[in-house]
């Protein structure tokens, strides 16, 4: 089934106008036809009423709730290349509800101001269809690239902060699950997970997150992950850790 944002127009839900033109001349869904509306942060089964300049949906049925029950927030150190959209794309496939880039000492250089803002534009574009095909209700927000210290407070604003590094070996430092184990039972729990860019963290930034931010260092076992391999296995282990995978 075609799943697509729809709007509330003045008492009149319909699709988004970005939409309409995919709607009616690549799929060529006609009135009557049944497709998923997204609408209001919930899922329902809905059929086109009319075809047009505007395409009027008939919300029928609410489907099942699809979205984590805990909020999770990515705080990734800005990666090289396209290594970004990946993340963006994956992670929200996994259900984190937030993506925040941060510029950190091993980073690459940050872009300028209108190429940060067009990533910024592409990486919610991406977001957006990916909720699309994995059928969440909830589309991420995608903040803008920030320092790390520019980033404390957004840091500060979770109930546990995790940060996996390459020097929390195990038997050192503790693994997620063992973390999150005391806090599963915990309704609408906030998790900041922050991932190092390519060189990841280094020790000064690690004593500094811990310092002021009460952020906790985790292994994530014996071998060193890329960036965006961490990134995903880290969600993964949180969903996991908290009964969202099941």
């Amino acid at each position: 089934m075609h799943r697509f944002f729809v709007i509330d127009d003045n008492g009149i839900i319909r699709l988004r106008d970005d939409d309409v033109r995919h709607a009616q001349r690549v799929l060529r869904l006609e009135p009557g036809d049944e497709i998923e509306a997204v609408f209001e942060a919930q899922r329902w089964k809905a059929a086109i009423l009319t075809a047009g300049e505007t395409v009027q949906i008939e919300l029928k049925e609410k489907l099942e709730d699809t979205e984590p029950g805990s909020d999770i927030t990515l705080f990734q150190g800005l990666p090289k290349a396209e290594k970004m959209e990946w993340i963006i794309q994956k992670g929200t496939e996994l259900g984190i509800n937030r993506f925040c880039p941060v510029l950190m000492e091993r980073s690459v250089p940050m872009p300028d101001r209108k190429n940060a803002a067009r990533k910024q534009e592409r990486w919610r574009t991406i977001a957006t269809e990916a909720v699309k095909q994995c059928g969440r209700s909830r589309i991420p927000e995608v903040d803008e690239p920030v320092g790390l210290k520019a980033a404390l407070q957004a840091l500060r604003n979770t109930d546990v902060l995790l940060v996996p590094w390459e020097g929390s070996t195990a038997g050192k430092s503790p693994a997620i699950h063992d973390v999150l184990k005391p806090l599963q039972d915990q309704n609408g729990l906030t998790v900041g997970i922050l991932i190092g860019p390519e060189g990841g963290i280094s020790e000064m930034e690690i004593q500094w997150l811990q310092s002021n931010a009460n952020a906790t260092a985790v292994t994530l076992g014996p071998r060193i992950l890329r960036t965006e391999t961490a990134a995903i296995a880290a969600t993964v282990l949180v969903l996991g850790a908290l009964g969202e995978m099941q």
